[in-house]
């Protein structure tokens, strides 16, 4: 089956919005999309000039993400973070009322909240607080198995806030079990923390496979909100109807291509070494601890802690200066903290801050 009958049938049907720079491209005397003739704000390395509308999907960013993930420049979606590329999933593959996902929670928050706005159901396969929140495998298929309504599989690997990888044989099995039936979204942006070589290599064999990196974590640009949606030119071609005309504005798009340019992977590597050591300093400084009662080291760029009174230790350390994260709001969660490996200055303060808490108790 054609991975398009698994779309909803009035995105298939529809005739997506074309932009004047989509029609037409960005060069020569520009008179068809009602631009100012000249910029106000000037000075900027930003392209063309603000004034001029980017290009939807920017040939030379795509070129560049394709060569970084070894895949085609056709099975390549630029979009606003990874965040876009989970909306632009469930908007079209998912009918209001009638079409499911599959999540197993504890995972990111944004694969429920994107089924939630769009009206479709969430099946959640429980992840095991007993083996370190382990992902239940046969659980995940059996529940695609007997629920016809399922269209889409997010799983993360590395796990957020858990850090455990997707095992490439049980991805298999998901990908033969799912296919003609639901797409398997395996959210990749913590993958360069970890030495399990990325699932893009499998696209060109399953059309259900997606795959979404970011610019976010490893290549330290949060801030930029650019990620990238990897999948076959079908599953493409329908995200492309739905995607916001422009959804890089000038000067993100010169950034990012600074940010992936051929100097800058000597820069990561060094970075990705660093937070490796942070890491293992990080662990070290909270083993041991009275107030720790496990502690889930992971394959990412954090480490997810059960403790005592975790809601007090959140507080006690804000009240301090350093933030961590806390679950208040999921059950699974409830005496967890999750704590990001930062500089060697952060996690001196977050020493501090451990020390004073337990010598208080």
């Amino acid at each position: 089956m054609n991975v398009t009958a698994l779309a909803r049938p009035e995105i298939v049907a529809m005739q997506p919005y074309a932009s004047a720079r989509s029609e037409a491209p960005g060069q020569g005397v520009l008179l068809n999309a009602n631009e100012a003739p000249r910029p106000l704000l000037t000075g900027l390395d930003s392209g063309p000039g603000l004034h001029r509308y980017p290009e939807p999907q920017p040939q030379e960013l795509v070129a560049r993400l394709a060569e970084r993930y070894a895949v085609p420049r056709d099975c390549v979606l630029v979009t606003r973070g990874s965040d876009e590329g989970i909306d632009l999933l469930t908007r079209v593959f998912c009918r209001a009322g009638r079409d499911a996902v599959v999540q197993c929670p504890p995972t990111f928050g944004m694969y429920r909240i994107a089924a939630c706005i769009q009206g479709a159901d969430i099946v959640s396969v429980a992840r095991d607080p007993a083996r370190r929140f382990a992902m239940d495998e046969p659980a995940v298929l059996a529940a695609v198995a007997r629920d016809d309504r399922v269209r889409l599989i997010f799983l993360t690997s590395p796990n957020n806030p858990t850090g455990d990888l997707v095992r490439e044989d049980f991805l298999q099995k998901l990908l033969t079990a799912a296919a003609g039936r639901a797409l398997v979204v395996l959210d990749e942006a913590y993958a360069e923390f970890c030495a399990q070589p990325s699932a893009t290599r499998l696209i060109e064999a399953h059309e259900n496979l997606v795959v979404l990196r970011t610019l976010s974590k490893a290549w330290a640009s949060a801030g930029l909100r650019c990620g990238v949606v990897l999948a076959q030119p079908s599953v493409i071609g329908l995200l492309r109807r739905v995607i916001a005309p422009y959804p890089l504005a000038t000067p993100i798009i010169a950034l990012a291509l600074r940010t992936l340019d051929d100097g800058m992977r000597e820069r990561q590597a060094r970075l990705i070494e660093e937070i490796a050591r942070n890491k293992k300093a990080l662990i070290e400084l909270l083993e041991n601890r009275t107030f720790v009662n496990e502690l889930i080291a992971g394959e990412a760029n954090f480490v997810l802690l059960r403790v005592n009174d975790a809601r007090a230790l959140l507080r006690y350390c804000a009240d301090r200066g350093v933030i961590l994260r806390g679950f208040a709001t999921d059950p699974e969660l409830q005496d967890c903290l999750r704590i990001s490996v930062g500089s060697a200055a952060d996690q001196a303060a977050l020493a501090q801050a451990l020390d004073a808490w337990e010598n208080e108790r």
